[in-house]
């Protein structure tokens, strides 16, 4: 079964629930009219009722009309739209007066209708509505007045309104069915640019963007979310080319290196020293690929941030001085003087094997970046609820333009004014990816030829 389309579905749940309304108001039309002409005919019957118990005489326990001839004449000349019939029976049923116009006809008492309780009955094959008022005798029942009315004219007025209803119902829904798939077409033509800015956009076309309705609507908010996602798809691609070429430049970089070194080597023979200076400055070159590939692979691993958390409780003052004792070698070398300020143990909850990440590319780069005989300084201290973390050194320091640069990917400060600092560019953006995941907060800030501070902002445990 081929589905209805967008605009058609609308305009037929919109058909549907005008139908059910349409039909509920037609029936209130209908029940109204109704009670209108039946209530007229009931109080046409009611005043018939009273005219004639005022016009008969009660002598023991008989009646009889007061003007009997008058009133044959005056029933018998009357001419009504809607006739009156009138008849009179004793306490046995039996017949003992009726109005002209019953001709050979009479009423039926209906045993099983209560006193005074108007009902629909037939006469002749013709509807009508009766009454049955007892006459009294003091207490004692002597006979029965019977009232009746036509409801032909009732009847075919209801009949008339009815069939005007039941033609016009499906007319009046076909209509409104035209005229809410026309509004709404035009309420969803702001899709139709969306399926069309769609279809042209492609990973070599990221720039289109869907225009956005003059009306601020859902259908502007979904435009408006569209658009915003494209712009996020666009940065991300954009990124990830940025990501793939200086990932490729960066690893061309040791492997012409070390191409180029073992082509000299071979070119003719040489000495024992000058072969294992060659393979020594190989085998460096290999470590650091292979620290770029480490670098590189532990970027991809968090860069969706779909990485499970193992969250634990952390010793904080562990975790800095194990970092320092993993980069003795460097301390030692350098002949840096590290100071640890911590004035009580702290704890904090987070993924340990991550934040020990965190704090070792930080440490590193501070020492990296160290002048010889400087000083490192390890301070954590509270601050309201929170820890922070202030790791400061005595090195080169960064200038102020480049600060906004230092979380980019393969960004380095300064690489060209120091070379004999090796590095790749990706220890800050690590820093940042996993600070993100983690939810630290972290700022640097530094000052050329006097130094850099991070500090790392984290919530603390509470122990009680």
């Amino acid at each position: 079964m081929q589905q209805l389309s967008f605009k058609n579905r609308i305009a037929s749940h919109y058909l549907v629930t005008t139908a059910l309304l349409i039909f509920v108001v037609f029936f209130i039309i209908y029940s109204i009219v109704k009670f209108s002409v039946y209530s007229h005919v009931n109080n046409d019957i009611t005043s018939e009722v009273d005219k004639h118990l005022s016009e008969i005489e009660i002598v023991g326990n008989t009646f009889h009309l007061i003007h009997k001839e008058e009133w044959k004449e005056r029933e018998h000349n009357t001419l009504d739209v809607n006739p009156v019939f009138i008849q009179f029976v004793d306490e046995n049923r039996n017949v003992i007066e009726k109005s002209p116009n019953l001709k050979k006809s009479s009423l039926i008492f209906n045993e099983n209708n209560a006193e005074n309780k108007l009902f629909d009955t037939k006469l002749a094959d013709n509807a009508i509505r009766q009454i049955q008022v007892p006459i009294y005798q003091k207490t004692k029942i002597i006979g029965y007045i019977i009232i009746a009315m036509s409801l032909e004219d009732a009847t075919m007025v209801l009949n008339n309104l009815f069939e005007v209803l039941l033609i016009v119902y499906p007319l009046i829904l076909m209509v409104l069915f035209f005229i809410a798939r026309f509004i709404a077409g035009r309420s969803i033509k702001p899709i139709s640019s969306i399926i069309t800015t769609s279809n042209i956009i492609t990973k070599d076309n990221l720039t289109s963007r869907i225009p956005l309705p003059q009306n601020r609507d859902e259908l502007y908010i979904l435009s408006q979310t569209i658009n915003n996602l494209l712009d996020r798809i666009e940065t991300a691609i954009e990124r990830e080319k940025q990501f793939t070429s200086d990932a490729s430049h960066e690893l061309r970089t040791p492997l012409t290196v070390i191409k180029g070194t073992l082509e000299v080597l071979i070119r003719k023979p040489r000495n024992p020293a000058e072969y294992e200076e060659k393979i020594n400055f190989c085998v460096t070159e290999v470590d650091r690929l292979n620290h770029l590939v480490d670098q590189l692979l532990l970027l991809a691993r968090f860069e969706n941030q779909k990485q499970s958390l193992k969250i634990e409780k952390v010793y904080l003052n562990a975790i800095f001085l194990d970092t320092i004792a993993r980069n003795s070698t460097a301390i030692q070398s350098k002949n840096i003087t590290i100071t640890t300020q911590f004035s009580r143990d702290y704890y904090i909850e987070t993924d340990s094997y991550l934040f020990l990440i965190i704090v070792n590319n930080l440490i590193s780069n501070a020492l990296k970046y160290s002048n010889q005989n400087g000083n490192l300084t390890v301070h954590i201290k509270s601050v309201a609820s929170r820890i922070e973390c202030h790791i400061i050194d005595s090195g080169i320091g960064i200038p102020a333009d480049d600060l906004e640069n230092i979380f980019n990917q393969f960004y380095r400060s300064q690489s060209n004014a120091h070379p004999e600092i090796k590095g790749t560019g990706l220890g800050l953006s690590i820093v940042k990816r996993l600070c993100s995941l983690l939810t630290i907060d972290i700022a640097i800030t530094s000052e050329e030829n006097i130094g850099t501070r991070v500090v790392l902002s984290l919530f603390e445990v509470d122990l009680k």
